[in-house]
């Protein structure tokens, strides 16, 4: 496997750093399992769109696009409105 440098900030490391200690790893592999636990934005895309056709064949449920951004908006201000407390 071939290794590559990647540039961030020393606290970032350093915090990184301590997470994978804390869970017996080293930084190279706590960093590599990771990323196999992470998704793309075409994946993430891919996946809910297996989500939206489930729920359309178990039980017909196909929002329109004004109908999911209605959802977000009142997601969004519930969210807002918890972590205020």
């Amino acid at each position: 496997m071939t290794d590559a440098n990647i540039r961030i900030p020393e606290e970032a490391r350093d915090r990184l750093a301590a997470i994978a200690a804390a869970e017996g790893l080293s930084l190279r592999a706590y960093l590599a399992r990771l990323a196999q636990t992470l998704l793309t934005p075409a994946e993430r895309a891919e996946r809910a769109e297996k989500a939206r056709a489930a729920l359309k064949a178990w039980n017909g449920y196909a929002p329109t696009v004004t109908e999911e951004q209605d959802l977000d908006s009142e997601l969004d201000r519930r969210l807002a409105r918890v972590t205020a407390r």
